[in-house]
């Protein structure tokens, strides 16, 4: 490979004068209004702000300054001083065709929506309706609609009390067809994880963080997607600790930080090298790649059994808590090391340098992202994240323990609260005692299901309450098809986006404050509650103006839709349950006595309050009543075959987006300025295609099933990356994920392993 100075990767630490500077041009951009500087000094304290982009967990000891790059580019971008008024869609050239053309970036940056929306399909323009006559057509439509055949999705944003309502609004509709966002990122936690050790999130908690020894990192990027856990991993690094890599792409954020609220550092560019080692292991590849440090540990074990010495594995708590462990054993002593190499990228003697941290370490935490989760073999990866870790018993105990780092900021609490479309993960039967109606046991759809059932016409209504599904999901092109033959479309939004210009035959635009915003109802300006992904449940309360007298908070919205869908049922207190949100947190914990008791008066501690996790008490909520040891049927999580010129791309979030929000196009640890239409490519690679470092070309997706997929105009840019392996930029190639291309046990999308071809332009 070139040497990696004439490639575009950065070099440059992350945190430091580029994270101010990164925040200042978001702020310029936005045209933020001033109070978003106060609310940046309240976010993440008690009594403050839960931060509305990820779901890192909010210290109980916090900072004078609790919030990261991120987080403050989703509160100013948010917090824009601009609107999108309905004077905008009456404007010539803004009929939602044309607006079609505009870059997803663009259509953000008209500002915050300021009233309710209908379609009208004879101008093809968005015009205004009034909240009354907007819920009374939702709720005359959704009457007239099968229940069956209209879907309730969820972005992962809006809090615990609006998500419980929304559940219960799609129960006593009459069906469980709720899925969210989790099914397209960390649904494989949920599923994978909660298979193998019976808990579906993980089971560390902040005070670990600060006991572990070692961090065994998959998968995650904390530079662009989680910049508080570096402070984290640099607090390890400074008692000692060690942190090995695994991960396709060189992300910087885990090979060295400037802490930017050190003015020491700052002033003298003090960097913290993150990652003891970094490997590379090819996209797919960390199931050899595990299996790998699993035999040289089982291996060293054999050795000091056979030799006297004191055991590496922990065999105590294998022999307590765990099954399968000997056929294990017998599958890594087997393995043969060509294949382990040639599946993970990696030479043998990297395996076993990492495996040694393993070893020496007391206590681990294995963290892992998107990158472990999104493969068709995306659960196999977890299980052996966990047999991994239960060899040394690193599984429900202080220091070590499984750390997913999720996304939108209550993602995980969103689920807790019921929006689910299994139903077995529903107290179903306290619903029917608080409510007096029989809520429905079928299963729902799955998001999975619900992008089939548009593709073929089932599915016919839907309402999201948050998000930008059109264009998060895979298959893009058949999706937008499909979106806009349905007979009803809802979207609870604050900006506008791609969803928007897809309309059904009748379609709504519901515009809603931001968290950061106050939500006054009849009993004052309204609490939320939200839960990270440590499991800790905070308050968040808004402080500043809304963008407009005429928006209404998510929960009144899913209030007023209910009341105008469902049939009378004085158990159902919309109305009461609106003036007081206190009143919706009773009925959660009265759902869920468990996790949330003394809901309304532990939601401002400091940190949140901890619901509990069973499998961090050793207590294995499997089938078995213990901890699933795995022995693996494949080395790698494709679900495809290499073949001559298919390649696997891995999608990317760039430094300046979260999730489908486009800040810009300033991909400062990449290298890559000014655009996303780039495919990113191993140089040797490149050369061996016949192609030159700076060509225009297509991707084509090589999925075996007869449907065309491209995305063309795209720029070869030369780049560290495993050989046969490609990246490009999310969502813009969603287009090339076939929908049934996920997770065989979740059916998470398998966004970090697509098979496709490249073609010069």
């Amino acid at each position: 490979m070139s040497d990696k100075d004439e490639l575009p990767h950065s070099e440059g630490p992350a945190g430091g004068w580029g994270s101010l500077e990164g925040m200042t041009r978001v702020l310029g951009k936005a045209r933020a209004e001033p109070q978003a500087l106060d609310t940046l000094r309240k976010l993440n304290k008690p009594k403050g702000i839960m931060c509305p982009s990820c779901a890192w967990p909010k210290p109980a000891n916090y900072k004078a300054f609790e919030f990261c790059e991120n987080g403050a580019k989703a509160v100013l971008w948010e917090s824009t001083s601009d609107r999108c008024t309905p004077d905008f869609f009456a404007q010539e050239g803004h009929t939602v065709t044309e607006l079609r053309e505009r870059r997803d970036h663009d259509l953000e940056k008209t500002g915050r929506l300021t009233h309710p929306l209908r379609y009208d399909a004879d101008t093809d323009r968005y015009v205004p309706v009034s909240w009354d006559e907007a819920f009374a057509q939702i709720g005359e439509r959704l009457k007239a609609l099968p229940k069956k055949d209209v879907v309730f999705y969820a972005s992962g944003h809006a809090g615990l009390e609006a998500s419980y309502l929304y559940a219960l609004l799609a129960r006593a509709y009459g069906n469980n067809n709720l899925p969210q966002s989790s099914n397209m990122c960390h649904e494989t936690t949920s599923v994978g994880l909660k298979k193998v050790i019976g808990t579906p999130v993980g089971t560390v908690t902040f005070d670990d963080l600060d006991m572990t020894d070692a961090y065994f990192y998959f998968g995650q990027n904390p530079g662009t997607n989680s910049p508080r856990f570096l402070h984290n991993l640099k607090n390890l690094k400074d008692r000692g600790g060690k942190i090995v890599t695994f991960n396709p792409v060189i992300e910087q954020g885990l090979v060295s930080f400037v802490n930017p609220q050190s003015p020491l550092d700052m002033l003298t560019g003090k960097e913290t090298k993150i990652s003891d080692q970094y490997h590379q292991v090819r996209a797919g590849g960390d199931v050899a790649a595990l299996v790998a440090l699993c035999k040289v540990v089982i291996e060293a074990d054999d050795t000091a059994t056979a030799e006297g010495k004191p055991q590496v594995i922990d065999h105590q708590f294998l022999q307590e808590h765990t099954n399968g462990f000997e056929e294990f054993a017998v599958f890594c002593r087997d393995a043969d090391w060509a294949e382990l190499k040639t599946e993970s990228g990696l030479t043998e003697a990297a395996l076993r340098e990492a495996a040694q941290v393993y070893i020496e370490a007391e206590r681990v935490i294995g963290v892992y992202g998107m990158g472990l989760t999104q493969h068709t073999h995306g659960s196999l990866n977890l299980a052996m994240l966990v047999n991994f870790l239960c060899l040394r018993g690193n599984v429900g105990r202080e220091g070590a323990g499984f750390c997913p780092v999720r996304g939108h900021s209550n993602v995980q609490g969103q689920r807790t609260v019921g929006i689910a479309e299994k139903a077995s993960l529903v107290p179903l039967d306290k619903l029917r005692e608080l409510f007096g109606f029989d809520p429905p046991t079928e299963d729902g759809m799955h998001i999975v299901d619900a992008v089939e059932g548009l593709f073929d016409g089932r599915v016919k209504g839907f309402v999201s309450l948050g998000g930008n599904l059109v264009r998060a999901v895979p298959d893009q092109e058949r999706m937008e098809k499909g979106w806009a033959s349905q007979d009803l479309t809802v979207c609870i939004s604050t900006k506008l986006n791609r969803s928007h210009l897809f309309p059904g035959k009748h379609a709504y635009i519901l515009p809603c404050i931001s968290r950061t915003e106050r939500d006054e109802q009849k009993g004052g300006n309204q609490t939320i509650t939200t839960e990270d992904s440590f499991s800790m449940i905070s308050a968040t309360i808004g402080r500043r103006e809304p963008a407009s007298p005429h928006l209404k908070s998510e929960l009144e919205i899913v209030a007023e839709i209910a009341k105008a869908a469902l049939d009378p049922n004085p158990n159902l207190k919309w109305d009461e349950w609106t003036g007081d949100y206190g009143l919706v947190r009773d009925l959660i914990e009265a759902t869920y006595p468990d996790d949330f008791h003394g809901y309304n008066q532990r939601m401002y501690q400091a940190g949140g309050f901890y619901r509990g996790n069973p499998a961090r008490e050793r207590i294995w909520k499997t089938e078995s009543g213990k901890a699933e040891i795995t022995t693996p049927e494949r080395l790698n999580s494709i679900g495809f075959d290499d073949r001559e010129g298919r390649y696997r791309l891995i999608t990317l979030r760039s430094n300046d987006q979260f999730n489908t929000t486009i800040y810009g196009y300033h991909d400062r640890f990449r290298g890559i300025e000014g655009t996303r239409d780039v495919l990113m490519m191993n140089p040797k690679d490149i050369a061996e295609a016949g192609f030159k470092d700076g060509q225009i070309i297509r991707l084509v997706g090589d999925a075996d099933d007869g449907v065309e997929r491209k995305l063309g105009g795209l720029k070869l840019v030369a780049y560290r990356l495993p050989r046969g392996t490609v990246a490009g930029y999310y969502p813009e190639c969603n287009v090339l994920i076939a929908a049934n291309h996920h997770d065989r046990l979740s059916k998470t999308p398998a966004s970090k392993s697509i098979p496709v071809r490249i073609e010069a332009e």
